[in-house]
């Protein structure tokens, strides 16, 4: 029987216009599929209601077609798959493995302020402080009046519930880390503490979300950049609690600006958008970021 092509997938957030780092991505994912005879796949990672906008999302496809990607259609949109998620909340909360934390980010904020005067607080490795709170202690029926009457929440993981039913987990690391780590890497989720999964207003999240996404789509091989690449633990953990098969990975290196900063949207990174508005051609892309013409 012959094997199954590969599959790999871009999926970025209508949330701002694409700029070079995102046209690394999406090339080498582009690339990849098309040297190893795969398939591609373009995702709209849009849950974020607030955030996303159509203009946006209109601009990614404009911008990825300028540069000669081609992607298989239907495009999948996370907000019209929010059952799906749904049916994997559930499913951990039956296994007793999610709590509902009440406490507003400036009560987050206020409880490590008062730890910190103990000793150093932990964070996770994008520098935020882990969950200092203790709401999965809080008694089931104090919990469910407390959602009944219309408080917002957030539905944390309880990690060491998680790992204790897990694990030790590792991935396939086809790249390479921050540090180097490339081969077989050993997954540590416990260094991103209780992480949120779903909030009443939004009912998933990113970690979840990519997850369910990869296996419904088939996804075989992840290629995103490496400040992604210690989510890695998490998601290793939720294809293991949900019964996921876990695709390979590869983290590449991140395009940065003249000060040595990854670029990104919250900067307002130059865009592709204006790059192609200044006469750039994507073959000049292609040199910027590192890669050979195609």
């Amino acid at each position: 029987m012959p094997e199954a092509p590969p599959v790999f997938r871009f999926a970025p957030s209508p949330n701002g216009y694409l700029h070079l780092g995102h046209a690394l991505s999406a090339l080498l994912n582009f690339d990849a599929a098309r040297a190893g005879s795969g398939r591609f796949l373009l995702r709209i990672e849009d849950i974020d209601q607030t955030r996303c906008r159509p203009e946006y999302e209109r601009a990614i496809y404009e911008d990825l077609a300028w540069l000669g990607i081609v992607w298989e259609e239907p495009v999948r949109r996370q907000s019209m798959y929010m059952s799906d998620y749904g049916e994997a909340l559930r499913r951990l909360e039956q296994d007793g493995l999610l709590y509902p934390a009440f406490e507003t980010r400036a009560e987050i904020a206020s409880l490590v302020r008062r730890r910190e005067q103990v000793a150093p607080w932990p964070r996770d490795p994008d520098g935020a402080p882990l969950y200092p709170g203790e709401a999965r202690l809080r008694p089931a029926a104090e919990r469910d009046a407390m959602i009944a009457s219309g408080a917002p929440y957030a539905l944390r993981l309880d990690m060491a519930a998680a790992q204790a039913r897990s694990g030790s987990l590792t991935w396939r690391e086809d790249g390479a880390g921050p540090d180097g780590e490339t081969g077989r890497v050993l997954a540590e989720p416990e260094q991103w503490g209780d992480v949120i999964l779903a909030r009443k207003e939004v009912p998933t999240s990113y970690h979840l979300s990519v997850v369910l996404d990869d296996a419904l789509q088939g996804v075989t091989h992840v290629v995103r950049g490496q400040d992604l690449f210690w989510s890695t633990s998490v998601h290793r953990l939720l294809q293991t609690l949900l019964e996921l098969p876990a695709p390979i990975y590869c983290h590449h290196r991140l395009v940065r600006d003249d000060a040595g900063q990854k670029l990104s949207k919250s900067t307002k990174a130059t865009s592709i958008r204006e790059l192609r508005a200044a006469g750039v051609t994507a073959d000049d892309i292609r040199r910027k970021v590192g890669l050979p013409l195609a």
